[in-house]
């Protein structure tokens, strides 16, 4: 369907997929031109209302199975961070960390570790704060975040369907759990590489803060005290999210089951730590009010450009790995990456010649396994790209921001990105996708 305006062809597919663009659009420029004015999440919201509401409406009238289903995963979305973010908001690590760039290496190390056990949302929630007191009283400390969104939020989840949500949309579709395990060459690839460029640049950026004569106190004169951990009672919190994902993904369950048991895990995480744990952590509701407003307009004016990539995606012409990975790799830098997955994952069973419902089909065919273990790798490494790319990006931001760190606009977040990834896919493809 189309329609005519001065004389211009305009299709209805191009006009809904417009309030998707212009709410990227006022992500990337309004912090920019109106940075005061932004930072209050009652004006994000009326940003996201004015540019959703429309579609929502169209979506309703049209395809509103489509908007449910929207809607019921962005309610799984927001429940998983925020449970993730009210636990991990309860543990505090105290002790000598001094953000010495061996320090930031190891904590960055270790989250990437921690990413695909607990997933990167809750490696994220569970080190962010560490690291932001680790580099306290360092002068330029951004990239270590900027490093940290990149190995602990994304990269670092690619081992197991509990990493990263297209992994585990995967699982719930038939791919054995165990599958991601054999993608262990490319995570030590990208891991090692970030680590060993992250030190570079760390070291460089601490040795100027050393000369630096505006610096109080060495960079390595910090808390002297052993390490020590308060709110271990959220472990088990934690440990009651990952399982309670885990059991849903196994079994079928009633819709809501699985959210009701992260939301008795948040309450229970409430009700149990102290108050004092969660001030000295600075635990605030802003970042997750932040997080759940902007992504409640971008899963809403998302489906348009979805629907669109659904219905002519084959058309895009992709066969073989390396083109499925840079094209669900760059659409999941800015769509969601679990649909994006999915999409994805209905081409390559087209090619193959098999049930887009069982990706487990895939995994059985050496051709359809490669293509699959493409289009893994590329959601789950890009989605590193953009703010957001994936969920725990943008909460890592309004923390890290939130405790007076000063981060990268989103233009900004995506020089680096195309500085330090881009080429590193580059020569990943090469090495192996070629």
């Amino acid at each position: 369907m189309s329609s005519w305006f001065g004389g211009i062809e305009v299709s209805t597919e191009t006009v809904t997929v417009l309030p998707f663009v212009l709410l990227l659009i006022s992500i990337a420029v309004f912090p920019l031109v109106a940075g005061h004015w932004w930072e209050r999440n009652k004006n994000k919201g009326v940003v996201v209302g004015v540019l959703a509401a429309p579609v929502a409406v169209w979506i309703l009238i049209h395809h509103p199975a489509h908007l449910g289903h929207s809607l019921h995963e962005y309610a799984s979305f927001i429940v998983l961070l925020g449970s993730l973010f009210v636990i991990s908001g309860g543990i505090v690590i105290r002790g000598n960390l001094s953000g010495t760039p061996m320090v930031n290496t190891l904590m960055l190390g270790i989250g990437a570790v921690l990413a695909s056990l607990i997933g990167t949302t809750g490696a994220s929630m569970l080190l962010i704060r560490p690291v932001l007191r680790a580099n306290a009283v360092r002068q330029k400390k951004s990239h270590v975040v900027v490093f940290f969104i990149f190995l602990v939020s994304n990269i670092g989840g690619l081992l197991t369907p509990l990493g990263d949500p297209p992994l585990f949309l995967g699982f719930l579709r038939g791919v054995p759990f165990f599958w991601t395990l054999g993608l262990f060459p490319a995570w030590a690839f990208m891991v090692g590489a970030l680590l060993l460029l992250f030190i570079c640049i760390d070291t460089w950026s601490h040795n100027r803060d050393l000369d630096d004569p505006k610096m109080d106190l060495p960079i390595e004169a910090g808390d002297t005290t052993p390490l020590r951990v308060s709110g271990k009672l959220n472990f088990v919190w934690l440990g009651g999210v990952i399982l309670t994902i885990l059991l849903c993904g196994t079994f079928k369950t009633p819709t809501g089951v699985q959210e009701g048991g992260m939301i008795l895990m948040a309450v229970l995480s409430m009700v149990t730590t102290r108050t004092e744990v969660r001030r000295e952590n600075r635990f605030s509701w802003g970042p997750i009010v932040e997080v759940a407003v902007l992504f409640a307009g971008v899963f809403v004016t998302m489906i348009p450009a979805l629907m669109l990539l659904n219905s002519r995606g084959a058309e895009l012409g992709l066969t073989t790995p390396a083109q499925f990975f840079w094209g669900a790799g760059i659409l999941s830098s800015f769509l969601d990456n679990a649909p994006t997955y999915l999409t994805f994952g209905a081409i390559a069973s087209g090619l193959q010649g098999v049930d887009a419902a069982n990706l487990g089909n895939l995994v059985a065919m050496p051709s359809g396994a490669m293509l699959l273990r493409a289009i893994s790798l590329g959601a789950v490494f890009m989605g590193a790209n953009t703010y957001i790319g994936n969920g725990p990006n943008f909460m890592v931001k309004a923390i890290a921001e939130e405790s007076g760190l000063k981060m990268p606009s989103f233009f900004g977040y995506m020089a680096w990105s195309g500085a330090i990834l881009i080429p590193l896919f580059a020569a990943f493809t090469y090495l192996f996708l070629s």
